[in-house]
């Protein structure tokens, strides 16, 4: 019967009949739209990279290793890469909080507080880093409290990690915020009713589905902290061996015309943040392949 169809239909559609069909792309175009992806995050991003390496390459294998293992070099390493990790790690707790204070609960000034969140984003960086020099110095609103206490802010590692919780606060919150109020609260009244205690419910209930938007926010804080430079200039002191940090050397550098200096120092950041994303990243895939498993998807 379908033979005798195909014979007696028009010769066109016999052939098409008798050829298999090309499967249609779901996005057409997709050949042209990936290579001009491709091309323009190479000019963004691949060409600009690989001249870092290629420039830190022109120094030899000794001037390179003196030029990123100096002790002024190192102790901002240390600086730069523990306040940018413990900060992210503040971020991740407290943000954690005021995401879920925002979205489980109504209180008076939610709207406001809802918007000061991303104050960071809007803020230049250097009108942050000077605000808070002038909370934060000995005459100022905190510092005039705090330094009678022996707790001295500004000028010191610990106005770093200040601005650097301050400028990261905002990737936290705004990413684990959507998982939350997309979290429906039937999970958590159906653990309640099987006898789990609050703290067993976020524990075993929620956090495995808050975990990769938490890794995610907490990956993202970190690579603003390490990078940043106009909020921590004022407040850091730039005391060498004491507040410097790391995009500060790269800018010395820079002002003393060592450009092989400066793109050396640039490329051990560079290899050291993508090693910590690479982890972080890592870690969320891990964490959602449990979580499916756990869901028994």
């Amino acid at each position: 019967m379908s033979g005798a169809l195909l014979a007696a239909a028009p010769p066109a559609l016999a052939a098409q009949a008798g050829t298999p069909r090309r499967p249609r792309r779901v996005l057409p175009g997709f050949g042209l739209s990936a290579g001009t992806t491709l091309a323009y995050l190479s000019l963004i991003v691949l060409v600009p990279l690989s001249a870092v390496f290629l420039k830190s390459s022109t120094l030899g294998a000794a001037a390179f290793w003196d030029a990123v293992t100096a002790p002024r070099v190192l102790a901002s390493y240390r600086l730069s890469f523990g306040a940018a990790l413990l900060a992210a790690a503040i971020n991740a707790v407290f943000g954690l909080m005021l995401a879920w204070s925002l979205v489980r609960y109504e209180f008076p000034g939610k709207r406001l507080v809802d918007a000061l969140v991303d104050l960071p984003f809007a803020l230049p960086t250097a009108v942050a880093g000077i605000a808070l020099t002038a909370l934060y110095a000995g005459n100022g609103w905190f510092g005039a409290v705090l330094e009678p206490l022996g707790l001295k802010v500004a000028f010191q590692p610990l106005g770093v990690l200040v601005a650097l919780v301050f400028i990261g606060l905002p990737f936290v919150v705004r990413t684990v915020q959507p998982v939350l109020e997309d979290l429906e609260t039937e999970l958590e009244e159906a653990a309640a009713s099987l006898g789990a205690r609050r703290w067993q419910t976020f524990r075993r209930v929620i956090l495995p589905i808050l975990l990769p938007a938490l890794l995610t926010g907490f990956a993202l804080a970190f690579a603003r902290a390490v990078g940043e430079y106009g909020s921590v200039i004022f407040i850091a002191g730039n005391i060498p061996m004491v507040s410097e940090i790391t995009p500060l050397m790269i800018i010395t550098k820079l002002e003393q015309y060592d450009y092989a200096g400066a793109t050396a120092i640039a490329t051990v950041m560079l290899v050291f943040s993508f090693a910590l994303l690479l982890l972080i990243n890592g870690l969320q895939a891990w964490s959602q392949r449990r979580g499916s498993r756990g869901t028994g998807a």
